[in-house]
């Protein structure tokens, strides 16, 4: 497997280890510095011990207050892990308060929480421990020699003093334990929900589906794997999947839901590869099973690779896209986080070249009156989060037909919200809901796209060549490995070729945006040069997909046999 060695850097497994090497610097520390204390050892001994001491505080600090919490804290938003860092570090020199009172203290603490939160960003923005270790040390030393050449009162963050250091192996110890029982727990599950297959029974290629709205992603690759004779196992946490009712010659279905389940499942495969839209493999509950060899992303939209969850593809041996600057964001992650190169394919979007060829059978929808499509994503940052119900109700003052259609996890995520919208802006011959699994006729009828960061922006422009109205809203990227890369997203740079704008400014003129978009020639080049950008291969995903699937599948029976 290509990434068999880095899955040890899984935030369990590095938690554990970063925890218990924790407590044994911090325990070397302590031993040596009440050893030192002793005249028998002399000013030498004494000196090195200063040097040891220094030395051991930085590494356990780092490895328990930097390594072990972020892995703890792996997924969460960037500010999240550097505040609970810097918290907790400030936290534990509390118990210097026997040595050096209550109000130094406390100056100790404010220093400890800046001088943590310093480290902790270091550490977020370089993601090196060792370079940690290393200021931390000098902090250290320079707090040495204040608190010498001076007074105690200068030595302001780091104490030296023993009592420091038994709380941080206390710590370690208390973390590593907590971790190691969470490993437990987590394994005892899999064993227990897990249905393993026996070598006879290996499956040449899995899919996984964390949603029935993928089928669509899945499908063309699907019938074309199948016609070709290659058998396909295909796993979904959806009972009512289109695949049930549709799937390919060569397709065996299989539900694998509830929740508690589908991780059982799929810790337990035994499959030579296995296909995936979902992210986050090795980062939470979804591991590497044993007996899989070879894992392979592929995209569910055209748009933004880097938008994943924070390590969302790093334990992928491959994946498949649809442009150059996607590589470009995987391959700059790879170099910082020193991950072994995946195999990258171009094969183009195969659900598009669907829609797209099916839109030509079809043909335009009939002559009607001008249609608006409203289509948010979900979440605080999506357009119902920002505006609420107003941008209805400047849509309906338009006079034109409007059609809502939320993103399927708002009626999840944000049912209260949904529930609210819904009754204040009942359906009505000017306005209509619309929930269908399949969006090719609601986006056939609808003359304008209103949206945001939604991948139904690329669909709606690309395949049925219609201008947009987009959203730019304050993203925080802290939780999504773009935030690594520290530069703008191509998607930046693509939204405003394929429609204009849509602000709290500008919002009254909603109709005049609408009217403009819709006569305005650049759009429709700026279409054009968006789709040679994150379309390639345009027409041929499924094919070329499915020679990827099947090279690598003789490649990995091949090995299998030497």
């Amino acid at each position: 497997m290509g990434n068999t060695f880095i899955r040890f850097q899984n935030r369990t497994g590095a938690g554990v280890f970063r925890a218990a090497l924790a407590a044994a610097f911090a325990a070397i520390a302590v031993f040596w510095h009440a050893a030192a204390a002793s005249p028998a050892y002399g000013i030498l001994s004494g000196a090195f011990s200063c040097v040891l001491f220094i030395f051991c505080a930085a590494a356990s600090e780092e490895l328990l207050f930097r390594g072990a919490l972020f892995a703890l804290l792996c997924g969460r938003s960037a500010r999240l892990r550097v505040l609970f860092s810097a918290a907790a570090f400030s936290a534990a020199h509390i118990l210097n308060v026997f040595r050096t009172g209550c109000a130094l203290t406390a100056v100790q603490m404010v220093y400890a929480f800046a001088a943590g939160a310093a480290l902790a960003y270091l550490y977020e923005r370089t993601g090196r421990l060792s370079l940690c270790v290393l200021v931390h040390a000098a902090l250290n030393t320079a707090a040495y020699c204040f608190g010498g050449a001076a007074s105690e009162a200068f030595t302001l963050y780091i104490d030296p003093g023993t009592g420091s250091m038994l709380f941080t192996v206390l710590l370690g110890v208390i973390s590593a334990a907590v971790y190691s029982v969470r490993v437990f727990v987590m394994k005892a599950r899999v064993r227990m929900g897990g249905r393993g297959r026996t070598d006879a029974e290996r499956e040449d290629i899995v899919i996984f589906s964390d949603n029935k709205r993928y089928w669509n992603v899945f499908e063309p690759v699907c019938r074309e794997l199948g016609s070709r004779g290659q058998s396909v196992l295909y796993l979904t946490a959806s009972e009512d999947d289109p695949v049930f009712s549709s799937a390919p010659e060569n397709v065996r279905a299989e539900y694998i839901g509830p929740d508690k389940k589908i991780y059982g499942c799929l810790n337990n495969l035994n499959a030579r590869i296995v296909l995936s839209t979902t992210p986050g493999l090795e980062v939470y509950q979804w591991k590497r099973a044993p007996k899989a060899a070879w894992y392979v992303h592929i995209p569910h939209a055209a748009s933004e690779i880097v938008l994943y969850r924070m390590f969302g593809l790093d334990y992928y041996d491959a994946v498949l896209l649809s442009g150059k600057y996607q590589e470009e964001g995987i391959r700059e992650l790879e170099t910082m986080r020193s991950l072994p190169a995946k195999e990258i394919r171009m094969i183009g979007i195969p659900y598009m070249d669907v829609m797209a060829e099916r839109l030509e059978k079809t043909g335009p929808a009939p002559e009607h009156e001008r249609t608006v499509l409203l289509a948010p994503s979900w979440g605080k940052s999506a357009l119902f989060g920002v505006y609420g119900g107003r941008i209805i109700d400047v849509l309906l003052k338009t006079g034109y037909h409007i059609i809502v259609r939320p993103h399927p996890q708002s009626f999840i995520s944000e049912k209260e919200m949904m529930d609210e919208l819904m009754a204040k802006y009942p359906e009505s011959a000017q306005l209509e809901w619309n929930r269908d699994v399949d969006n090719f006729e609601v986006l056939r009828r609808s003359d304008i796209l209103v949206s945001d960061f939604s991948g139904v922006v690329f669909d709606f422009s690309l395949v049925y060549d219609k201008p947009v109205i987009y959203t730019d809203p304050d993203i925080d990227l802290s939780p999504y490995d773009a935030w690594w890369l520290n530069k703008p997203l191509w998607t930046a740079s693509a939204l405003p070729r394929l429609g204009m704008r849509l602000t709290e400014e500008n919002m009254q003129d909603l109709k005049s945006l609408i009217d403009e978009c819709l006569v305005d020639p650049r759009f429709s080049q700026g279409r054009a040069e968006v789709r040679s950008e994150t379309w390639e291969c345009k027409g041929e995903g499924a094919s070329r997909a499915a020679d990827y699937l099947i090279s690598k599948l003789a490649e990995l029976k091949k090995e299998e046999q030497l």
